[in-house]
């Protein structure tokens, strides 16, 4: 017995909400080099280097 082609996925669309907020580095910070970011059940470290980059560890 011969099965009728299977119809193809096609990718999903992209959502059409508004792009996420955008929030400076100094405002998120509030002066700081290091804080915490509590995400459910996990806690995440959020801190400046020394050469400016910003590190996220759990």
């Amino acid at each position: 017995m011969t099965h009728p082609p299977r119809a193809l996925r096609t990718a999903e669309p992209e959502s059409t909400t508004a792009d996420p907020p955008v929030i400076d580095s100094v405002t998120l910070m509030g002066g700081r080099r290091e804080l915490i970011i509590r995400h459910g059940e996990g806690i995440y470290r959020l801190r400046i280097t020394a050469s400016n980059k910003l590190i996220l560890t759990k």
